[in-house]
């Protein structure tokens, strides 16, 4: 069989760097192959591949291909291997065109290996090379090699290309099954994720890790929280990649009481909890409002990174306790943790929630001038944003103007949302053009601009606006609440009526109302 030659590009500093690495790691492989000539080849091959295995010279690498003769597809593999395990995918893949002009013959741990480092370098064009080359040979229809071709279509081209490769795939297990699900998710095609997971023979941990952690990843909180409980009733133990997704989910949609549990199952499966799901109860407790709760993990953990810090300063700004989240960023940095950009935007939220404008407009200045690289155009939005809210509008103006680059959608709803809190129409206007100008089919800034106009008591303006939603066929995005009740999480949407107690709901509403209609009434007579 003629071999099929593959072309990578790697870029001179690469090639260089390589080149530059041979020199230290020669010696040993001259030495190996001189024992060859002495023990016989085929006694000396092990020593080679040893030798190798302790050498990082591609160099080194290319001379075995070239010079041992009876390199065998195990050991040509294992070379491989080698380098993708290092991340060093481009040698890799120039070792399997190598591999191919010695007529070399891969097998299904050769085409794994280098499907894998096709995915990690993004390149769809060498993935299907390696797909026709292993069709050719006969075994893309292997469950090792069509696992690793399905994670590649499903990762860089259609999930339709994904799932053929799917079906083509004779004994298709786990791994296969949990791949083509990771493809729907990303996708967000969660019907045909649930459906596949359904139907899958068996299991593991993974494949829930990846059903939980995508549902949780596309907004399909309630449904991440279901599987985790679930997971649990069918005796499957979870582990440190369960946990985060689960607490994330849980925390997403508030629920205090469930997130609680999923921490107690932690503490009892897992016994010490790292940083990564230390930091996801972190988060969990300061989204559902209990900042005490979130401090007390965050001290109890024997192993901090910036990412605790950070989820702290980010649950004090998310909970408006801007004077608190500016105390914990001091002691961060007596600590000796280092900020980063997230830090300082959790700081700039933090004063923005808290009305602290001077304090946060400090803050940027300070970086701007000391670490300009940490300002991102998320920290401009935030400052324009705190600007806004507290009605300083011609300083807010200039700061848009002397932007480093153009500003982008977030800028302009930052200050419509500050014309709609002071009532400014003028500029809120002008805000929404440019809003519209980048986005015609935006349905927000129609909404906070009629907001802002209902506010001012302009209800003409307001019924001009509704009317041009509706004739461009604008829909308001309902608004959405829940309470948990007995660990069980309750979903209201705004004019939904698909509750199964919706009548004991609204009953009770009412009588709400009617109560608190007499306290008015009582108090008004009192009054007089």
């Amino acid at each position: 069989m003629k071999p099929i030659i593959y072309r990578l590009s790697i870029s001179q500093p690469t090639w260089r760097k390589t080149q530059s690495l041979a020199c230290s790691h020669l010696v040993d492989t001259q030495k190996a192959q001189a024992r060859a000539h002495k023990l016989g080849t085929s006694a000396a091959q092990p020593d080679i591949i040893v030798s190798h295995s302790e050498s990082t010279s591609f160099s080194d690498a290319l001379q075995l291909f070239d010079k041992a003769s009876d390199l065998t597809v195990v050991s040509a593999t294992a070379i491989i291997g080698r380098f993708a395990q290092q991340h060093r995918h481009e040698e890799a893949m120039r070792l399997f065109s190598r591999m191919l002009a010695s007529n070399i013959r891969p097998n299904e741990s050769t085409f794994g290996t280098v499907t894998h480092s096709s995915t990690v370098l993004g390149d769809l064009y060498i993935g299907k090379q390696i797909h026709a080359c292993a069709t050719k040979i006969g075994l893309q229809s292997n469950v090792y090699v069509g696992s690793a071709l399905l994670d590649l279509y499903a990762k860089l081209s259609t999930i339709e290309e994904a799932r053929r490769v799917f079906e083509d795939t004779r004994q298709r297990n786990v791994v296969s099954y949990t791949a083509l699900i990771g493809g729907y998710l990303k996708k967000k095609r969660i019907e045909d994720a649930f459906h596949l997971f359904r139907e899958m023979p068996e299991r593991n941990v993974v494949s829930w890790n990846v059903m939980i952690g995508g549902c949780s990843q596309t907004g399909y909180n309630e449904e991440a929280v279901n599987l985790f409980v679930e997971m649990l009733g069918e005796g499957l133990l979870p582990n440190h990649s369960t946990f985060p997704c689960a607490i994330s989910a849980a925390a997403n949609i508030a629920a205090l009481g469930m997130g609680k549990s999923f921490h107690a199952c932690a503490v009892k499966f897992l016994g010490k909890l790292d940083a990564f799901v230390g930091n996801s109860l972190i988060s969990f407790y300061a989204k559902c409002g209990n900042m005490e709760d979130s401090l007390l993990v965050f001290n109890k953990l024997s192993e901090r990174d910036i990412v605790s810090w950070n989820a702290v300063i980010c649950g004090y700004a998310q909970n408006g306790r801007g004077e608190e989240a500016i105390s914990f960023f001091e002691r961060m940095q007596v600590e000796g943790c280092k900020p980063n950009s997230v830090t300082l935007l959790g700081l700039l939220w933090a004063c923005n929630h808290a009305g602290l404008v001077d304090e946060g407009y400090s803050y940027f200045t300070r970086a701007r001038l000391e670490d300009p690289s940490k300002l991102k155009p998320e920290h401009y939005a935030c400052i324009v944003d705190l600007l806004s809210r507290s009605g300083r509008f011609r300083q807010a103006e200039e700061f848009l103007c002397d932007l480093p680059f153009n500003p982008g959608i977030g800028f302009w709803k930052a200050l419509l949302g500050g014309c709609q809190i002071h009532s400014n129409m003028e500029l809120g206007q002008f805000a929404a053009r440019k809003i519209l100008a980048l986005d015609p089919e935006d349905v927000s800034s129609y909404v906070m601009l009629s907001n802002a106009h209902s506010a001012a008591g302009r209800w003409q303006s307001v019924s001009t606006i509704r009317r041009e939603m509706k004739e461009k066929g604008m829909k308001r995005i309902p608004g959405s609440s829940w309470i948990e009740i007995g660990s069980k999480v309750h979903v209201f949407l705004t004019g939904d009526s698909s509750h199964h107690q919706k009548d004991e709901i609204y009953m009770a509403l009412r009588f709400c109302v009617e109560h608190l209609r007499e306290v008015k009434a009582s108090n008004l007579h009192e009054e007089s």
